[in-house]
């Protein structure tokens, strides 16, 4: 009986975009099993919790369209990448790509994480060309300033983000400009 084929896809999920969902399904149809590993990652300081990301996210999976086979599971860790893929079996991790520039971060991570485990070999999807620009941090900066963000991210994930925390409900707020965008305690006087 051949060994089952179980990979993780870990990302910080801050929140979860359509990119995700793209690799996510893709990543699915190459596995038997595929966690979707949400990590804690304190380091990037989060908007969401790390409690509402995981919902956010099974609640994406779980969805009536979101194409995800049943296979797909989602688990929140907060230890090293390898560690976690080592305690949920897997032998491979998922890592997408959107651009050259996150190629060269990418190919560090996963040439140090086959120095801890060279049993676990790291598999980069290329972003599909709809999805190559779309980052969690580019959701956030357009929806603190009220842009759209349904292009982005699904109607779910919309949702919550504009009721839970007012985020890109497509009424724009007013920025500053010149002067004015520069706190006066930050101003030189003359």
């Amino acid at each position: 009986m051949p060994k089952s084929r179980v990979a993780v896809y870990p990302g910080t999920f801050d929140p979860i975009t359509n990119g995700h969902l793209d690799i996510i399904r893709r990543a699915a149809r190459l596995t038997d099993r595929l966690v979707i590993g949400v990590s804690v990652n304190a380091g990037k300081g989060p908007l969401l919790s790390l409690a509402d990301r995981v919902r956010l996210v099974q609640a994406e999976l779980r969805a009536a369209d979101s194409g995800v086979p049943p296979h797909v599971e989602v688990v929140p860790f907060d230890c090293l990448l390898m560690e976690f893929a080592e305690q949920v079996g897997a032998g491979s991790i998922i890592r997408g790509l959107r651009a050259v520039s996150d190629f060269e971060y990418e190919f560090q991570m996963a040439g140090m994480n086959a120095r801890l485990n060279p049993d676990i070999e790291t598999v980069f999807l290329m972003a599909s060309d709809r999805h190559q620009f779309i980052s969690s941090r580019f959701v956030k900066e357009i929806g603190r300033f009220g842009g759209d963000i349904r292009h982005f991210v699904s109607p779910r994930v919309a949702d919550y983000l504009e009721k839970e925390l007012g985020f890109g409900n497509g009424k724009k707020k007013k920025g500053k400009v010149g002067k004015a965008a520069v706190p006066k305690k930050a101003r030189k006087s003359k």
